[in-house]
């Protein structure tokens, strides 16, 4: 998603008119359903001045993109600012603009992170230099547009309020600042020559637009990526506070090593990347020697990554790296250098089958460790008998003598990236109140379906891509299946739909077998892992009832072992235990309904639940059409002619398409013009043929015949005599002062000589006709061949 998008020219008249940021702010509430703070606003005002007096330098095209708060696909970052255009090579190319208004700068000893002076307080972040080339591999990874069309990415960073450079260029981050240059407030003029060194042409081929609606490369899973992870591959591109964590876990594992023992508390909600820092961590670990294991009291991801590792090592080895919580209980003091924790909040007091072994499982993995690390979302415990909290590690490391340090991850990487699905869930589950009261403007599949067969179907279809697409649901029905392998668990009579929960055969390795999509998923076979799009059943131990959420433990299957225990604490302390139990039962919705990377379908067996879901949907399918009239509206504006869909139009007969020049100055097929999206009702006198198209004018440079905006009728690929005519003409060596396009509207004159009996162009003259100044001829002489006529001017509608 693109917040601002204009040429350069544009741009700079709008930070002069002082409407910069009300531009911005208003596209931010409308496209991001978000008001900004006032912090931000202020860092709009101030930082997008500077970069107005750097594009003064006239060596960098006016007919340049600029792009402002431009959204990476499949993550919740975004790029400060954008300039697109072609380079001296005259190949695609976009210069990513890290801005910062930091006045001071410390260097540290991490890879990658400086201290400055953030939120109140000096902090540590990363470099700038690391943040925008990072983003750039991220935009690079994830956009195949990108790669498959050669666009070249170019990072920087701008800090224009920083006077000295010793610390932000100090030598120890040179591998960082020599693939992306940082500029201070002396350095003006420097980053002027650096824009204009790589964009020396005009944004003539629409850049950021295909960047924006380029296809995404599906997003690959961390269990799929193990194996190469722990050859020493850098699968995942850590970014933000993931190279913070990761940096500064790996300088308390030294720390510790030499001196106290030390613990980190990483907090972080779904799709945060605990997983890939933990994984990243446990590979760099062990990489130094250290002895490091990874932990969960989930066996499903331990077991799926074991499997992802097989035939690549010894089973012993892979079984030593990969442990249960509770396998620390008889474990000498600081056996291990490290034990890193992933879903720290599923953590139990004691161990064993019964649970009757140890003391805590917190204490005894810190006891046996010098450096512990936690990663921890409370809001995915799931069961009564967690006790992983913040508070609790708190409590237990201090009375290990442990020093604790703190950091949270907030870059979202599942759900399509959406922190507003996020906010939205906790709203509609009723876990807190928060703004996203909608899913309107929010970019991930969500849907709702009156039958779970159709679900299932949708789901099925979703998973013959790449095996990552699976049903889920709450822990309703007993586990019939698990005795009797032909039996059915999950039945809706009323629907034909009958479904067994995961094969006891699979065991925890459900969520990546072969044929595992025809069978449901619950809690404990999906935490910690994740899919392309998952489908929840949601059971009767949640319902909305007038629109308040009802929770019911006692809806749960007796097998179900997240609410053992539950009619005993009822007893003994009921308000205690319906809280409890309500936090339970929502916790774990939220986390079935936040594995799908791209998408989450829903069904509900209670009516009224349905629909209360379903009302949410169809909000978003009505924002969805809104938005897209109104874009529609807004790229059709002023053409005053009866406009339909291509699915609507009698093509050629009644209707004739309408086009963006840049897209048209590509050249016409009769298949390109019948593809596309809005044709238009030509006016009565006028003859519909095939060879017509409707487009919009930009410019002055033809004013006398056509005025700047108009709506004009075009013939494509026309034959004969050119002479005279207004015609639309494509060479290389064309850049038009309009738009910066290899393209032009202009009146055709040629000069031809004879050559062997044959009259030829020698000379071919393109002459704007105009009242405006500074628009002169556009003569070409050199590679006449290669000029294309695309077509020709008729009429101003």
């Amino acid at each position: 998603m693109l917040v601002y998008n204009a040429t350069k020219q544009q741009f700079i008249d709008d930070v002069r008119a002082n409407v910069i940021t009300d531009a911005i702010e208003n596209e931010v509430a409308r496209k991001l359903n978000r008001n900004s703070p006032r912090s931000e606003v202020a860092s709009w005002e101030n930082s997008l001045r500077f970069m107005m007096s750097a594009l003064l330098d006239e060596a960098i095209p006016a007919s340049a993109g600029v792009a402002i708060e431009y959204n990476i696909p499949l993550t919740n970052r975004r790029v400060d600012f954008i300039l697109t255009g072609k380079n001296h090579q005259r190949n695609d190319a976009a210069v990513i603009v890290e801005l910062k208004q930091w006045q001071s700068v410390e260097v540290t000893k991490k890879d990658a992170i400086v201290r400055t002076q953030l939120g109140g307080g000096v902090r540590e972040t990363n470099h700038p230099s690391y943040q925008a080339w990072s983003y750039g591999a991220l935009i690079e990874d994830y956009n195949e547009t990108v790669r498959s069309e050669s666009i070249r990415l170019v990072p920087c960073a701008y800090l224009h309020n920083l006077k000295q450079s010793d610390a932000i260029n100090d030598p120890f981050y040179e591998q960082h600042t020599s693939r992306a240059p940082v500029f201070i407030s002396q350095d003006a003029m420097k980053l002027s020559a650096f824009l204009g060194q790589h964009i020396k042409y005009g944004d003539s081929n629409n850049i950021m637009y295909r960047i924006e609606h380029g296809a995404i490369k599906p997003s690959k899973s961390l269990a799929d990526a193990l194996a190469s992870m722990m050859q020493g591959s850098a699968e995942f591109l850590m970014i933000d506070e993931q190279k913070l964590v990761y940096e500064t876990a790996l300088d308390l594992a030294h720390r510790a090593s030499n001196g106290a023992k030390q613990c980190l508390i990483v907090k972080g909600g779904p799709g945060t990347g605990k997983s890939v820092v933990a994984i990243n961590l446990l590979v760099e670990l062990t990489k130094r020697e250290m002895m490091a294991q990874y932990v969960s009291r989930n066996s499903a991801p331990r077991e799926v990554f074991k499997k992802r590792l097989t035939g690549t090592r010894k089973k012993t080895h892979i079984d030593n790296l990969f442990k249960g919580s509770g396998s620390y209980v008889n474990a000498e003091p600081d056996t291990f250098h490290s034990l890193i924790v992933d879903e720290a909040h599923r953590l139990n007091e004691k161990s064993g089958m019964y649970q009757n072994l140890g003391e805590s499982q917190i204490k005894e993995i810190i006891a046996a460790s010098r450096f512990p690390i936690f990663f921890i979302d409370e809001a995915q415990r799931v069961t009564l008998k967690d006790v992983g909290t913040v508070e609790e590690i708190r409590r237990r490391a201090a009375q290990c003598g442990a020093d604790v340090h703190e950091l949270e991850l907030a870059s979202q990487f599942r759900c399509n990236g959406s922190d507003g699905y996020l906010a939205w869930l906790d709203h509609a589950l009723q876990v807190r109140t928060t703004a996203n009261t909608d899913l309107a403007d929010i970019d991930y599949d969500f849907q709702v379906f009156d039958d779970p067969n159709a679900m299932r179907l949708a789901l099925l279809e979703k998973n013959r891509k790449a095996n990552k697409a699976r049903m889920v649901a709450g822990y309703c029905w007993p586990w019939a299946s698990k005795k009797d392998k032909h039996a059915m668990d999950i039945i809706f009579p009323e629907y034909g739909f009958a479904a067994q929960w995961n094969l006891d055969d699979d065991g925890m390795l459900w969520a990546i077998a072969d044929g595992s999509a025809e069978q449901v998923g619950c809690i404990h076979t999906c935490q910690g892992l994740e899919f392309d799009y998952v489908g929840v059943i949601i059971g009767n131990d949640f319902v909305i009832r007038d629109g308040r959420a009802v929770t019911d433990a006692t809806k749960r299957a007796a097998q179900d072992r997240s609410v053992h225990g539950y009619k005993k604490m009822l007893k003994e302390q009921p308000e205690h235990a319906h809280a409890l139990a309500d936090k339970i039962i929502k916790n774990t919705y939220r986390t079935l309904m936040t594995r799908g990377q791209k998408g989450c379908y829903v069904y509900a067996t209670d009516p009224e639940t349905r629909e209360y879901f379903a009302a949410y949907a169809d909000s978003q399918a009505m924002a969805v059409e809104q938005l897209a009239a109104t874009e529609n509206a807004m790229t059709l504006d002023g053409l005053h002619l009866p406009i339909v869909t291509r699915d609507e139009a009698v093509q050629f007969e009644r209707h004739v398409p309408v086009y963006d020049l840049s897209i048209a100055a590509g050249g016409f097929s009769e298949m390109q013009l019948a593809d596309a999206e809005h044709w238009v009702e030509l006016p009565d006198f006028m003859r519909v043929s095939p060879d017509l198209f409707v487009s919009r004018v930009v410019g002055e440079s033809m004013n006398r015949r056509i005025p700047n905006g108009a709506w004009c009728l075009f013939r494509a690929n026309p034959s004969g005599t050119r002479q005279g005519k207004v015609v639309v003409v494509q060479h290389r060596a064309i850049e038009d002062p309009d738009h910066g396009g290899s393209f032009t509207i202009k009146l055709y004159r040629s000069e031809k000589v004879e050559e062997y009996g044959e009259f030829v162009n020698q000379r071919i003259v393109l002459k704007p006709q105009t009242n405006a100044f500074d628009y002169k001829d556009i003569v070409l002489e050199d590679e006449l061949e290669d000029l294309k006529v695309i077509g020709e001017f008729l009429s101003v509608l």
